[in-house]
């Protein structure tokens, strides 16, 4: 690779550096190369200029790649174009009177909070692209305007791929580039943000190494390598926002055709975004995407993804040190089903025999067989579920005291320990991508699930949870104000 930031003239300068492609004998073939190369000659680009003109006056002037005379621009070529001069040209300026202003520009960029810490967001755009502040920049422009990036980078990118091959009759594939942090990565790097003519990934699938291993999952973001040398000999503050990239034909597309859809190709799709939010972003909607699922499909659940989600659940506080949680995994289809006959014939006998009251039946009356038949199938989500967990208390470590007031006090504390491990277990799921659905009937007939389980006399069933794939997306949930929920002091 050769990276010049000067004219092209001063050759001395330029320093050659060979990539070979594996193990074989080097003298059969020459190792392949590419220049890069700052195109200087753009002057201050402002709103309704022809960016093609302006880089085709800008290639005429200057020197060819190996500082002869001649265009600097040749079929084959790619032009890395920073989106800073296209928003420009395209008019993207937004004036920031006061600074609450870049902040409402920002605003109407995004379509989605990815992470915020203190005044900074990560967010996604209409784009498709996650990076910081939408993009709005600063940099690059007067004091007291700020750059959006350009409404339809990909057909930026096609327009001016177009105006060169009209003015210098050359074929030439271009990328619009802007700069984006990474995770896990210190500093910042050029990406593709739009593409015309170029093959932006790499799709090397299917193919051999030189040892003959099988390549199952590289595909290369071809787009975002050029781009980021692209910026080498451009610089963030040298006036140079074009660069020149010669030396690989091979990813331009033939005049007068596309490769692909443009830059849009490299946004991975949402359902395979495994790092779709921040770490407190992700935690709360965690929280929040954890609803009541009460179908499934008959996909099997992963029991090791349930082991996981109970060993979030027992990081709940608890009292006095204790660990006053016990989970029954019911992984077999018989334990299931031998569980749920067994509730369910005593459910019904409460209701024939104890429960046809007001207060369990809401009709004044007792229970008739019809009405019993459609209270026990409230029951069928546990019936149906791929997978029960039995959430059992254990009051070990518990204090006891002389009085029934304190003892019930107690109780009720770890009952609410309890109930925090639960709703970890359920968030937890929620967050393997698993649906639940917590009922209460193991509460009500504690002894019959003991003995079918053969659990000591004293853990303490604490509902059930259906465990399972979602059959279908829940309803959307209205926000709750918190307000409608507290109350300061």
């Amino acid at each position: 690779m050769t990276a010049d930031a000067g004219t092209g003239t001063e050759e001395a300068a330029d320093t050659d550096a060979a990539t070979e492609t594996g193990p074989a004998d080097p003298g059969t073939a020459p190792a392949p190369e590419f220049r890069v190369r700052a195109l200087p000659g753009i002057p201050e680009v402002r709103p309704g200029d022809d960016l093609a003109k302006l880089v085709a006056a800008a290639a005429t002037s200057a020197t060819g790649p190996t500082g002869r005379a001649g265009p600097a621009l040749a079929d084959g070529d790619i032009l890395l174009v920073t989106s800073k001069v296209v928003s420009k040209a395209e008019g993207r300026v937004r004036h920031t009177a006061v600074p609450g202003d870049r902040e409402a520009a920002i605003d109407e960029e995004a379509v989605r909070l990815v992470a915020r810490r203190g005044p900074l967001r990560i967010v996604e755009t209409r784009h498709g692209l996650v990076m910081a502040a939408a993009g709005v920049d600063a940099s690059n422009t007067p004091a007291g305007t700020v750059l959006l990036l350009p409404e339809d980078p990909d057909a930026s990118a096609r327009a001016l791929r177009a105006g060169l091959r009209e003015v210098l009759g050359v074929n030439v594939g271009v990328l619009v580039t802007d700069t984006f942090g990474r995770p896990w990565r210190n500093g910042v790097t050029d990406v593709a943000v739009g593409a015309a003519g170029v093959r932006v990934l790499d799709d090397l699938r299917g193919a051999r190494d030189t040892y003959g291993n099988a390549l199952e999952g590289t595909v290369v973001a071809a787009a975002d390598e050029l781009a980021a040398a692209g910026e080498l000999v451009k610089g963030k503050a040298a006036g140079l926002p074009v660069a020149v990239l010669s030396g690989l034909p091979q990813l331009v597309a033939p005049a007068g055709e596309e490769a692909g859809p443009g830059a849009r190709e490299l946004v991975r799709e949402p359902a395979e975004d495994m790092f779709r939010l921040g770490t407190s972003e992700a935690v709360r909607e965690a929280v929040t995407q954890r609803r009541t699922v009460r179908e499934f499909t008959g996909a099997p659940v992963d029991p090791a993804a349930v082991r996981r989600a109970v060993a979030a659940a027992v990081t709940a506080p608890a009292p006095h040190h204790t660990t006053p949680w016990r989970f029954v995994l019911l992984e077999s289809q018989a334990a299931r089903t031998e569980l749920v006959d067994a509730m369910r014939e005593a459910w019904i006998r409460d209701l024939r025999e104890l429960g046809g009251t007001a207060q369990a039946g809401g009709s004044g009356g007792h229970f008739t067989e019809e009405s019993i038949a459609k209270r026990i199938r409230r029951g069928d989500v546990l019936r149906n579920a791929p997978y029960l967990v039995v959430p059992c208390l254990v009051m070990d470590g518990s204090h006891t005291y002389p009085d029934d007031r304190r003892n019930a006090a107690e109780r009720e504390m770890f009952v609410v320990a309890t109930g925090a491990g639960v709703q970890n277990f359920l968030v937890a799921l929620a967050g393997e991508g698993l649906g639940s659905a917590w009922v209460s009937s193991t509460m009500f007939c504690r002894d019959v699930v003991r003995e079918v389980l053969d659990l000591p006399a004293d853990w303490d069933p604490m509902g059930a949870v259906a465990v399972g794939h979602a059959a279908a997306p829940p309803r959307q949930r209205p926000p709750r104000a918190a307000e409608s929920f507290t109350v300061v002091r």
